[in-house]
């Protein structure tokens, strides 16, 4: 009889990277598109963020998973990168030189996933030792 337990664990694990880089690359674009002003935001803010943050971080956690990069630095860079070319092609930037927003919004998204992956990590392994331990709390 099949483990569907441990087939949805590892399903889970397999959409991780793409999750959490969606999420930092969509909140560092949505934060720098307003400046930090967050009584600013607005639907067609989160709109335009969420499109730069589903192309970056799929584009991103695609090639890192193909790379099978671990290094925290270099995932982090990766995103910061491809975010802020994202951003520069889906829409223009409303402060600075042409460039300018994309090239924060990348250092944003870098800046975000390096610190959140810390907390993903300790995350992942509390999940991990729940998981041995025959704790059935839900991901």
């Amino acid at each position: 009889m099949p483990d569907t337990k441990r087939d949805t664990l590892t399903g889970a694990k397999q959409v991780r990277p793409y999750i959490e880089n969606i999420s930092e690359a969509t909140a560092a674009c949505l934060f720098t598109m307003v400046q930090g002003n967050v009584l600013a935001l607005g639907l067609s803010h989160l709109y335009i963020a969420a499109q730069t943050g589903i192309f970056a971080g799929i584009l991103a956690a695609a090639v890192i998973l193909f790379a099978k990069l671990k290094n925290r630095k270099l995932v982090s860079l990766l995103l910061a990168v491809v975010t802020a070319v994202v951003d520069y092609f889906v829409h223009p930037g409303m402060f600075g030189s042409v460039a300018t927003e994309a090239l924060v919004t990348g250092a944003a998204a870098g800046i975000l996933s390096y610190i959140f992956s810390f907390g993903f990590s300790k995350f992942r392994k509390s999940q991990d030792s729940s998981e041995h331990s025959g704790n059935d709390m839900p991901l």
